[in-house]
């Protein structure tokens, strides 16, 4: 057995370095270095499992590239079509996808239920958190039964492995990540290095048997995934999984996929028998007014292939004090300053001596730039209080001359305002050409500067 040494790890990074310092030399952080039994052996690395009788050495020698043949994988469809849309079509045979969210945010949740309903394969669900009456209850509230279903209550990954050789899995999910631990690291679970090392060991495991591997991890207080950077560069697809607490609504996107799209968006609702996929998520985000209100407009926006017609809100008030404030939730706040500058300058009105808070309905974070018509609209309706129609959205993003520039995809949304009942649509006049209106029963105005909006509108 070869010699027992110590060294230390960065928590954040996983950067290994063989004394301590007071900030990790890779990424910046102070007091992040801490100190890790390792053990290092001329054999210690854990035997895969393999179900090919070769062993997968074929595939180890080298090809010229004109010789590789390429195969059209055949996707894994989930029962869940919210998940379907964010893996990219569904699970790609022996891919590795790593969900991450707050505490108590619903990832076990989904996965189990996504377990139970998926009726034709069988399931290892491998918790390392729950004992296996808490995730029967669990079952039982989601009133799902499955006889594919298999669930082991084990961190050893050596206990892991023999009991996927005798279920033979076609899927393995773990719960979670931090849980596990290896017996050719010598640190505790939930440890760079031990992370680091179950994570190989289930990249290589979904490899060599063509076995899709979920793995559910747990995030900082900053919000980023625990662990190491390099259990995100491990993985071929990292699912964020967002949302309130004490709101009803989750929001999953992809922050990265190998296999398909990193801009798509799932929403589900948390109910009492678990997650329910959001189909239509557009009349969620649109909230119902009985009466008129000042400072709301409605924008026509894209998430990833998915149209979306989200409510923006603006409150413009008299500043209190001398320094006037700028809060902005869902939306970059560097594009509100952009904002209200073309506004002064183009438009001559004067937000400096006033308080602005702009605010996405629904929690959701947009990046698209399609959303700034809707959001100058709902400062100019604040400003002037003054109410727009409730029947009417708005698309097209602003440039700094207070020209309306075009945006992609506009016939998607003009589709998705059409159908959910507005009769009156703003598109860049740079987006006309080649649309034929008449596809639509949407009345569709064309505008070319922010002037042109405030005269119809104001």
């Amino acid at each position: 057995m070869a010699k027992t040494k110590t060294a230390f790890f960065c928590q954040q990074c996983g950067l290994e370095t063989p004394k301590w310092t007071g900030k990790c030399p890779s990424c910046g952080t102070w007091n992040s270095l801490v100190e890790e039994v390792i053990q290092r052996e001329d054999t210690g690395k854990a035997e895969v499992v393999n179900w090919d009788e070769d062993g997968g050495k074929e595939k180890r020698k080298a090809h010229k590239i004109d010789e590789v043949i390429v195969q059209d994988e055949q996707r894994m469809q989930t029962p869940d079509s919210e998940l379907n849309r964010v893996l990219g079509g569904g699970m790609v045979p022996g891919s590795v996808i790593l969900v991450a969210g707050e505490p108590g945010i619903g990832k076990s949740t989904l996965f189990l239920q996504v377990a139970l309903q998926w009726k034709n394969i069988r399931i290892l669900y491998v918790s390392g958190e729950e004992s296996s009456q808490q995730v029967k209850l669990r079952a039982d509230r989601i009133g799902i039964k499955n006889n594919e279903l298999y669930l082991l209550t084990a961190t050893d990954t050596n206990t892991l492995f023999q009991e996927i050789k005798k279920v033979r899995p076609q899927l393995v999910i773990i719960d979670s990540i931090q849980t596990m631990e290896s017996s050719y690291v010598e640190s505790a679970a939930g440890s760079v290095s031990q992370v680091r090392e179950c994570a190989a060991e289930l990249q290589r495991f979904a490899k060599a048997t063509n076995v899709p591997v979920c793995i559910i991890g747990h995030i900082t207080k900053e919000g980023s995934i625990a662990g190491p950077k390099v259990l995100e560069h491990m993985v071929d697809t990292v699912l964020q999984f967002e949302g309130d607490r004490h709101y009803a609504y989750r929001i999953i996107r992809t922050l990265k996929n190998r296999f398909g799209s990193t801009s798509e968006l799932g929403i589900y609702e948390m109910v009492a028998q678990g997650m329910r996929a959001v189909s239509n998520p557009s009349e969620i985000l649109l909230s119902q007014h009985e009466e008129a209100l000042s400072g709301i407009a409605i924008a026509a926006t894209m998430e990833g292939m998915r149209p979306l017609m989200i409510e923006v809100q603006a409150l413009v008030t008299t500043a209190v004090y001398g320094t006037p404030q700028r809060t902005v939730s869902g939306l970059d706040p560097r594009r509100l300053q952009l904002l209200l500058a073309v506004l002064e300058k183009r438009g001559g009105f004067h937000f400096g001596a006033k308080d602005v808070f702009v605010n996405i309905a629904g929690g959701l974070k947009i990046e698209d730039p399609s959303i700034e018509l809707a959001v100058v609209c709902s400062l100019l309706s604040s400003f002037e209080d003054k109410a727009l129609p409730s029947n009417i959205c708005l698309v097209g993003e602003i440039g700094l001359s207070g020209e309306i520039r075009a945006v992609n995809r506009i016939d998607q949304r003009i589709a998705e305002a059409d159908k959910l009942g507005m009769d009156v649509i703003f598109i860049p006049k740079a987006n006309a050409k080649g649309l034929d209106k008449k596809n639509y029963k949407i009345d569709i105005r064309t505008v070319n500067k922010v002037e042109d909006v405030y005269k119809v509108l104001f």
